[in-house]
């Protein structure tokens, strides 16, 4: 039987791990490291590259050069977060024929599970290079708060490159498996995730190898790379006051300012103060200009204490809840790079009242758990029991446009709810399900996955069809709904495939283009 791994697709860097002797390791890839950059480009003359090879070439091949692209997926087109992203990224984004966002290079719109695949096979290799055999099933994490969509697409990524996706396991629970990994103490604990790209909290609580979610919260689409968006925007403008010059408009001067300002933030969680030095930056009729600034921690702090901040109120949330007070918590394990700053670790023990647990690595830690999970759910050797939680309340659109909850959020998963609706016309024949993921009463609010029709009800007054609706989350946090007119046994049901998701038929024409292009390439070495 071939070997099972865990992949922590993340925004910044991905990570790959695998059980070894009943002990987890994390999978250096070729380069020696253990984390790869979730970065995709073309060059010039049309070679595809991917992760520390596509990071180098990022700042002269600035438009063709994809990250950060797990903020997109599973988004619409006219989400709030793709705009921003249009707004703030080099590369440029599309709207796909499934109203989705799609990154267009060189004349051809990749979706973000193609990209996001992209970055899987390159985990793939790199496991099955240092294991020495082919690799076919995997778990992959996800932030705790992806919405239904976002889940299906990375599932779909995973089916593009090429593995069996056993299970999709959020980060923060990814995390506590692998604190909890040989553990028999009974524990409550707060994994606070804060990685490149989204911000999760769960609170968990373990006890005699069973692992239970009572609550978790987040947000998709807060960062590092907004810490590092802060960063380069007081860059830009201390520049411009030195030398009046806007450098908004060159995007290879704006990607130098984002690697400095990643590198300066890391350097600063060790340092009280660092020299941005960057030459060469510009030039006009009086010559080149060099960008030479000093920033010091406690400017950094004042940048981006908004964004901490708001991971706060978040925390507050998920603890309300769990049913707990913070000072309840009796560990806190701190997740993704975004966590060594100092002052994100001052601000999470200040609110628990207590100083995070030090005994994992934040950026290997998720890829460790999918690992253990991985084992688990292929082993037949008693292992964790995982009791996770839907992030958001399911239901669907009813009459005057409100929001009816069938499931709220933190309910523990798998589950299957129904309720009762009926008509709302006389002799009404049929009815539009429309499923809803979202916590506002304003069905507009929510997230649209997807929508159905019953028809075949028997003509009757309005209100009098008695209508059985059904939610089932399976143990991925996959949603299938079915509606069931109760008189003529009439019934209709989906998994839902939420608009953005791509279909069998696209999913297959993505793998017959990348094989199509991988032929391409050993013909044209050979």
């Amino acid at each position: 039987m071939s070997r099972v791994i865990g992949i922590d697709l993340g925004t910044t860097n991905s990570c790959v791990a695998v059980l070894e002797n009943g002990q987890p390791t994390v999978i250096p890839n070729a380069g020696g490291y253990k984390t790869t950059p979730s970065m995709f480009a073309i060059t010039p003359d049309g070679k595809r590259l991917v992760g520390h090879l596509a990071k180098r070439q990022a700042i002269t091949n600035s438009k063709h050069t994809i990250f950060a692209s797990k903020r997109l997926i599973g988004r619409r087109f006219d989400a709030p977060e793709v705009q921003r992203s249009i707004d703030l990224c080099p590369y440029d984004i599309v709207r796909g024929p499934n109203d989705d966002p799609r990154i267009e290079i060189g004349g051809k719109a990749f979706t973000c599970p193609e990209i996001g695949a992209t970055i899987l096979r390159e985990m793939k290799r790199v496991a099955e290079e240092y294991l020495g055999e082919p690799v076919q099933e995997a778990v992959i994490t996800v932030p705790a708060y992806f919405n239904d969509t976002q889940r299906q697409s990375t599932k779909d990524a995973g089916k593009i490159a090429g593995l069996d996706v056993l299970r999709i396991v959020n980060e923060p629970t990814a995390a506590a498996i692998a604190y909890g990994f040989n553990k028999q103490s009974e524990e409550r604990i707060a994994v606070f995730d804060l990685g490149g790209g989204t911000f999760d909290i769960s609170i968990l609580e373990m006890s005699d190898g069973v692992i239970e979610v009572l609550a978790t919260a987040g947000d998709t689409f807060l960062g590092g790379e907004d810490f590092d968006r802060r960063i380069v925007q007081y860059l830009l403008d201390q520049f411009q006051q030195q030398e009046s010059i806007d450098l908004r408009g060159d995007a290879m001067a704006l990607q130098r300012l984002k690697d400095a300002a990643e590198k300066a933030k890391c350097d600063l969680s060790g340092r009280e103060q660092v020299e941005v030095n960057l030459p060469f930056i510009a030039s006009d009729p009086d010559g080149p200009r060099h960008l030479s600034i000093q920033l010091d921690r406690q400017t950094l702090e004042s940048l981006v204490s908004e964004v901490v901040n708001a991971t706060l109120k978040t925390a507050e949330q998920c603890v309300r809840d769990s049913g707990l007070e913070a000072g309840d918590v009796e560990q806190v394990i701190l997740v993704g790079g975004q966590t060594r700053m100092p002052l994100v670790q001052q601000a999470v023990a200040d609110f628990f009242g207590k100083r995070a647990h030090k005994g994992v690595n934040p950026d290997e830690v998720v890829a460790v758990g999918a690992a253990i999970q991985a084992e688990s759910l292929t082993s037949e050797e008693d292992s964790v029991l995982l009791l996770d939680v839907t992030p958001l309340s399911l239901g669907i659109a009813t009459f005057g446009g409100h929001f009816a909850q069938l499931i709220e959020r933190n309910t523990t998963v798998p589950v299957r709810k129904g309720h009762i609706f009926t008509t709302t016309r006389e002799n009404q024949s049929a009815v539009k399900i429309r499923v809803l993921q979202g916590e506002s009463d304003v069905a507009a609010e929510n997230d649209l996955l997807g929508e159905f029709v019953l028809t075949g009800i028997r003509p009757a007054n309005k209100g009098e069809p008695e209508i059985d609706v059904s939610f089932d989350i399976d143990a991925n946090g996959i949603v299938s709904v079915s509606a069931r007119d109760l008189a003529t046994g009439k019934e209709q049901s989906i998994t839902v495939n939420a608009t953005g998701t791509l279909s069998d038929e696209e999913i297959q024409q993505i793998i017959e283009d990348q094989e199509l292009y991988e032929v391409a390439l050993k013909e044209g070495v050979e």
